[in-house]
């Protein structure tokens, strides 16, 4: 039986986390269950840790009515029952003002149901394991692969975007030691980071996660971006996943390397194609490439999103792809001979303010989409596409990304695969919600914004992101 935190993770059964959490020296007191809004935004409640065993066999309710883009007032009741494998503990203890009452939490995902027992429409985890289950059964992969590159800004508070030091990409910055803190308390919680750095901007950082299967790296990206808060807030700053808080200045992404497998075996690696790309990666690629405008709004969801998308900032505004190129929508990384493991894409537009669940169903349903129908790919662009004159752009046949989330919108509505994907009932939600989010904004906002950060934006997005 488990008696240190450096275990209390990995574990695969009912079983063996009931084992864990009524082992009294643990004082693993509550279990913190977490799900994702429509939007992305994580919602959670506490049980205490006798209440675990119930809630596996019958699930918790919880009221849904007050969640963004769930159920109405009449239809509120909903049940959410934890997944044994999603089991990890805060690497923390809490301690009572009298000293002696010190306990400890875990937090868990799940599966979210209706009162009779059929799989709520609006649970967007249901979406991306639905997705992965077609490739499976489809298409024949065994698994969805993603390694997530999470960029943050740390500001003094969550009032004003102030940065808090002058560092560039690789060079000086202050707070490095706080990306290390969010990695060590990772790690002790079984979440693996391969790689962290100063970004461009001022006060901006990068901590990239170890690759895994794409639920479970959903899961992790959730728990990232509590810790990031967590820790920044116990050193009196606040770290934000706004895109982009500062003019003049890049914003935050999410880029998403990717790769689908057949048991151990990388499908997206072939020895004897010029790119090391095999036919199905290829055509994946395609696929991404072709929906690229549909399904951006679920990538970049904010009106702040599209401030980022811009020229002049390394965010990808233009469809293409390379191997080199940085300023193309997907790149290519170049194979290492016997890595043939690492062989992969990375999709570079989603930012970390998406819900990462329904962005990575997205891009699973895009990509099969370009294996079911063969869409070729393009030829690669290895020039600085910003650098391109219109013709040579229309030339290559290079498209925009859209220019701002209305226009995304409009693209969206007519996207029979984004409709599939995401089912009735969050396609509409979603649709709503964006549209008021717009019509909000252009009540508040002059045309003068259109391409820079407003006060607005500020006000609504840096303490809610």
């Amino acid at each position: 039986m488990p008696e240190s935190l450096d275990s209390l993770y990995g574990l695969t059964s009912e079983k063996e986390v009931l084992e864990v959490i009524n082992n009294p020296n643990l004082k693993i007191e509550f279990v913190r269950i977490m799900f994702p809004d429509i939007l992305g935004r994580p919602m959670d409640f506490s049980i205490p840790s006798s209440e675990l065993e119930r809630a596996f066999s019958d699930g918790k309710g919880f009221d849904g009515s007050s969640v963004e883009g769930f159920v109405r007032i009449e239809e509120s009741d909903l049940v959410i029952v934890p997944e044994a494998r999603t089991f990890r503990v805060f690497p923390w203890t809490y301690t009572g003002f009298d000293g002696q009452t010190v306990w400890r939490e875990a937090i868990m995902f799940g599966d979210i149901y209706t009162p009779e027992h059929a799989h709520y429409a609006g649970d967007s985890r249901f979406v991306l394991k639905k997705m992965i289950a077609k490739a499976r059964e489809e298409f024949g992969f065994d698994d969805f692969k993603c390694g997530p590159e999470l960029e943050f800004f740390i500001f003094p508070d969550d009032q004003q975007p102030v940065p808090t030091d002058a560092g560039e990409y690789f060079f000086a910055g202050r707070y490095g030691e706080i990306r290390k803190e969010i990695q060590l308390l990772l790690r002790k919680m079984g979440i693996e980071s391969e790689f962290d750095h100063h970004e461009a901007a001022h006060g901006q950082h990068e901590i990239d996660l170890r690759y895994g299967s794409a639920v479970e790296i959903a899961d992790k990206v959730m728990i990232f971006r509590y810790m990031a808060k967590k820790v920044a807030r116990m050193h009196n700053l606040y770290a934000t996943f706004m895109p982009k808080p500062i003019n003049g200045q890049n914003g935050s992404g999410m880029h998403v390397h990717q790769s689908l497998w057949r048991g151990n075996h990388n499908a997206f690696f072939d020895q004897d194609s010029k790119y090391h790309l095999s036919a199905e990666a290829q055509h994946y690629t395609a696929g991404i490439m072709y929906h690229a405008r549909a399904i951006c709004p679920v990538l970049s969801q904010w009106v702040n999103s599209y401030k980022r998308l811009i020229e002049g900032y390394e965010a990808p505004v233009y469809i293409a792809w390379g191997q080199k190129n940085r300023s193309a929508y997907i790149r290519v990384p170049e194979y290492q001979p016997g890595k043939e493991k690492a062989t992969r894409i990375e999709l570079r537009s989603p930012d970390p303010g998406c819900n990462v669940y329904l962005a990575m169903a997205l891009m699973l349903a895009a990509g099969l989409d370009g294996i079911k129908n063969q869409i070729p790919l393009p030829s690669p662009v290895e020039e600085n596409i910003y650098g391109l004159s219109v013709r040579k752009q229309k030339k290559a046949g290079i498209q925009l990304l859209p220019r701002n989330l209305e226009e995304g919108i409009k693209m969206m509505e007519k996207s029979q695969l984004v409709r599939e994907t995401l089912a009735e009932h969050i396609f509409q939600k979603f649709l709503a919600n964006k549209q008021k989010e717009i019509e909000d904004y252009l009540k508040s906002v002059p045309e003068e914004y259109d391409e820079h950060v407003s006060p607005y934006e500020i006000k609504r997005y840096l303490p809610m992101l």
